[in-house]
């Protein structure tokens, strides 16, 4: 017989409601709205790394295929279209086939927008949540090139692919084939750098190469980097910002070439979000956002090991 019981106990949900009202005090503060939108869209995201979770809908005169969000971030921008100023929202999102330590299908997200705000400011607004919500000294800053050449003795953004196989081949064995240069990138920074970082105080990796730029502007230095970070904390990745990208045009495009890997993938095609690009169109303004994982937020906290300690119910009960 299964066990029916919680898998986080009454001292952890807890300390659990007690973050999320500290989480809201925080944005109180600042005056940023807090905001709701839909759990269910007719849309999901291209991305051929992130999939959603498909929900049918049937009434008596239709039947619809619907998508749990992977994250409000579409929905949360035509609120920012339609000029609803700094926002953000605690909530869920969904993810198929996330499960394991620091993984669950349906998990607890923490997004939010600042008008006016670049990567930068954001990340100092970060900073001082995290030294608010988990008491955490002043964090470290670091570009994704300077990581690069201190851990690996490579430039990210104009090695050749054949010198970041080399690497991968010393320092984890690695010997299969991958095409895309980003893949490499992905893979040299998931098993060599970060591991490694963040184990004292959070670390913000910043100004990553174009081809991770994912929702983020790319300003036209030499060479060209995407005004994105991530937050790292003792093993943890915790967060993932963007100074938003507002062109519209460039937004359709870059949703075309994830249809076209997720093609090359044998992916099932999905449809790009209408709703979204109308937004873009309209106007956008300029201003910085950030998704972070509240359970893993939990974990760390109160130093839990798996992610269903801080859930009432993890999926697998």
């Amino acid at each position: 017989m299964p066990s029916w019981h919680p898998t986080a106990t009454l001292e952890t949900l807890r300390a659990r409601a007690a973050m999320l009202a500290h989480i809201r005090q925080f944005f109180a503060e600042r005056d940023v709205l807090e905001v709701e939108t839909p759990l269910l869209s007719s849309s999901t995201v291209t991305d051929p790394h992130v999939v959603g979770i498909p929900a049918i809908f049937k009434n008596s005169s239709q039947e619809k295929m619907l998508y749990l969000q992977t994250s409000p971030e579409y929905a949360m921008k035509r609120l920012l279209a339609a000029g609803y100023g700094s926002i953000y929202q605690l909530g869920k999102a969904f993810r198929q086939g996330d499960l394991g330590k620091k993984h669950n299908p349906e998990f607890t997200m923490l997004e939010w927008y600042r008008i006016g705000f670049d990567h930068h400011a954001l990340m100092d607004e970060m900073d001082d949540f995290l030294k608010k919500i988990l008491e955490t000294s002043s964090a470290e800053r670091i570009s994704y090139q300077d990581l690069f050449e201190k851990q690996l003795g490579c430039d990210p953004h104009t090695a050749p692919i054949e010198e970041l196989e080399k690497i991968a081949k010393q320092k984890i064995n690695f010997k299969s084939a991958l095409s895309a240069r980003h893949a490499w990138l992905d893979l040299l920074f998931t098993h060599c750098i970060e591991p490694l970082v963040g184990q004292e105080k959070p670390i913000f990796i910043y100004d990553f190469p174009v081809s991770l730029a994912a929702l983020a502007r790319i300003r036209p230095e030499n060479p060209p980097v995407a005004s994105r970070f991530e937050v790292y904390f003792r093993g943890i990745e915790l967060a993932n910002g963007f100074h938003e990208l507002e062109d519209a045009k460039e937004q359709r495009q870059r949703f075309v070439a994830d249809l076209q890997q997720r093609e090359q993938l044998q992916l099932p095609p999905v449809a790009i979000d209408e709703y979204f690009l109308a937004a873009l169109q309209h106007g956008f303004p300029s201003c910085a956002g950030v998704a972070l994982g509240v359970d893993r937020l939990m974990m760390l906290k109160l130093k839990h090991q798996t992610i269903a300690e801080v859930m009432s119910f993890g999926f697998e009960s």
